[in-house]
C-alpha cells in the first residue's frame, strides 16, 4: 500500500500542479479572484484520481489524462461552488465558503467562469473532443438534475429510498463514472466496456454518498473540512432520514416536533445509533463499494489493482 500511496501523492500533486498553471486573468478581481481561490485550494482530489488511475491502466497518454482530470476536477469545483450556496454552508475545504468570504453574486460568477475553465481545458485536447464534449456536458446536466431533486427531496416525506438513489445516481456517479468513462471515451473503447466503467462509478458514487451522509453526522467540521448539520437543518432525505421515517415513524415524528434545531443537531444521531440505522446503512454502503469492485473483475486484459486499492482507500475514509 505505501508504494500506492505513493502514486495517489504524486498524482494529487500534479494535479495541483495543473490547476495552479491555469492561466487566470487579474481581473476583473471580483471573478478571478474567487475562482483561484476555489480551485487552488485543498481537495482529496478523487475524482482526477480516478480519471489517472483509469486511464493508466488502459495506456492512456498522460498528457490527456491531465486534460481530462482538470476539467473533471473544475467541474467539480463548479458544483461544490453553487452547492455551498444553496445548502447556506460557510466552510470547505477547512476555510471560508466563497459565498462567505466575498458574496453569492461572486460565488455564482466564479462558479459559472470555473464550468467555462473546464470546458476549456477540454477542448485544448488533440482529437475525439467533440463525443467527450457531448458526454461531459450530458454529466454535467445529470449533476444539475440530481441537485434540483436534492433540493425538491427537502422535508418531503414521501420520498422513497429508490427516489434518493435515483438522486444520488444523478448527483453524485454521473461524475465519478465520467471521470473513468472519459478516458475510455477518448481512447475509443467499445460501448460495452464503457458501460462497465459508468456502472462502476454508479456503484462506487452510490456507497460515497451514503457513507458521506453517514459521515455528515457522526464526524465533526475539523476533521471533514467543511460546515456539518446543514442536512438536518435543510431537511435533506437521506438513506437513514428515509429508513427512520418508514420503520420508526411515530418516534421520528415525535422527535422533529418536539426539538428545536440546537437539539435536533444532538438528538438525530443519537437516535440513528440507538435504532441500528447508522450501522445499516453503513453496511449498504459497503454493499456498493463491493459491487463496484464486481465492476472491475469484469474489464479483461488490464491490471485493475490500483483501482482495487483506491475504492478500499475511499472505503476506509475519515472525511
Amino acid at each position: 500500500m505505501s508504494d500506492f500511496n505513493e502514486i495517489i501523492e504524486f498524482i494529487r500533486a500534479q494535479v495541483n500542479k495543473g490547476l495552479k498553471n491555469i492561466p487566470i486573468p487579474d481581473t476583473p478581481r471580483y471573478l478571478y479572484d474567487p475562482i483561484r481561490y476555489s480551485i487552488r485550494g485543498k481537495g482529496k482530489r478523487f475524482r482526477p484520481i480516478l480519471t489517472h488511475l483509469s486511464g493508466r491502466a488502459n495506456n492512456v497518454d498522460p498528457d490527456v489524462l491531465m486534460n481530462i482530470s482538470l476539467a473533471v476536477e473544475l467541474l467539480h469545483n463548479f458544483t461544490l461552488v453553487h452547492d455551498d450556496i444553496m445548502d447556506n454552508d460557510t466552510i470547505r475545504h477547512g476555510k471560508d465558503t466563497i459565498h462567505e468570504k466575498w458574496d453569492s453574486s461572486a460565488a455564482i460568477l466564479a462558479g459559472d467562469g470555473i464550468y467555462t475553465l473546464a470546458q476549456i481545458v477540454l477542448n485544448q485536447l488533440p482529437y475525439n473532443v467533440t463525443p467527450l464534449s457531448k458526454y461531459f456536458n450530458n454529466t454535467t446536466l445529470d449533476i444539475c438534475e440530481g441537485q434540483a431533486l436534492d433540493k425538491e427531496f427537502e422535508n418531503d416525506q414521501s420520498i422513497t429510498e429508490d427516489m434518493y438513489l435515483n438522486m444520488i445516481d444523478k448527483k453524485t456517479g454521473s461524475l465519478l463514472s465520467a471521470s473513468v468513462a472519459l478516458p475510455m471515451i477518448y481512447n475509443g473503447e467499445s460501448d460495452d466496456r464503457i458501460k462497465i466503467y459508468e456502472e462502476f462509478g454508479r456503484c462506487l458514487g452510490r456507497g460515497f454518498q451514503i457513507q458521506d451522509d453517514i459521515l455528515e453526522i457522526t464526524s465533526d467540521s475539523i476533521v471533514m473540512g467543511k460546515s456539518l448539520g446543514s442536512d438536518i437543518q435543510e431537511g435533506k432525505q437521506t438513506m437513514m432520514v428515509i429508513k427512520a421515517r418508514d420503520k420508526f415513524p411515530r418516534e421520528w415524528d415525535e422527535m422533529l416536533s418536539d426539538s428545536n434545531l440546537s437539539d435536533l443537531m444532538k438528538n438525530i444521531p443519537t437516535f440513528f445509533d440507538s435504532k441500528g440505522i447508522i450501522e445499516e446503512t453503513r453496511l449498504i454502503s459497503e454493499s456498493y463499494f463491493n459491487s463496484s469492485l464486481d465492476c472491475l473483475q469484469k474489464l479483461d486484459g488490464i491490471i485493475i489493482d490500483e483501482l482495487i486499492q483506491l475504492v478500499e482507500l475511499i472505503e476506509k475514509r475519515t472525511y
